[in-house]
């Protein structure tokens, strides 16, 4: 008996596009259907950060023209903020050099 030849030829130029085509047209697709996805996951989020938006700018609002008014509280409390960052940065790199 013959063994039928299993050398895979290689494919031609046209060939090899129509599969590159046809997968980026499922590659299309599935960016199509993630989107779809997507919007629908996070249409709850969206809408409550459409009502608390308004909120937050007045918030802020407040706030800026708090710190505007008395920047030496706000430069207090950043002072703070880097100072305890920087501990805890020191304390990690302790705890790892002894560990």
């Amino acid at each position: 008996m013959t063994r039928p030849n299993t050398v895979n030829k290689p494919l031609s130029r046209a060939e090899r596009k129509a599969l590159l085509l046809a997968e980026l047209e499922q590659q299309r697709i599935d960016i199509l259907v993630d989107s779809d996805t997507l919007t629908n996951a996070a249409s709850p989020l969206d809408s409550n950060w459409r009502r608390l938006k308004l909120p937050l700018y007045i918030i802020g609002g407040v706030a800026a023209v708090r710190i505007f008014r008395h920047p030496g509280g706000a430069m207090a409390v950043g002072r703070k903020a880097l100072a305890s960052y920087m501990l805890i940065r020191k304390l990690k790199l302790l705890a790892k050099v002894a560990g």
